[in-house]
């Protein structure tokens, strides 16, 4: 099976930056933590700090597909109900 890549970026509103700047360590650990996961990188963005690039590498589609249902059940996934995604997913 091919790796996954998921790259893009999301936006976070201001009102919210705090909380999700202090998840932020949290969510990478776990994350990093998956089984399959290869490489996962969320860097704010120097010229508008509510953005969020995102660049994610999985060994395979089961092992994404894991982390999309972890990151949906989480704390995380709960408290960036409102945050932008602009992804893109390559196999």
């Amino acid at each position: 099976m091919p790796k996954v890549t998921l790259k893009g970026f999301i936006i976070v509103p201001e009102s919210e930056l705090d909380i999700v700047k202090s998840e932020l360590v949290n969510h990478k650990r776990l994350s990093l933590e998956e089984p399959g996961c290869i490489r996962f990188d969320v860097t704010e963005s120097l010229e508008n700090p509510l953005r969020f690039d995102v660049y994610e590498e999985f060994r395979d589609k089961s092992a994404f597909e894991y982390h999309q249902a972890r990151v949906k059940a989480s704390h995380w996934g709960k408290m960036t109900v409102n945050v932008e995604r602009h992804y893109q997913v390559l196999e």
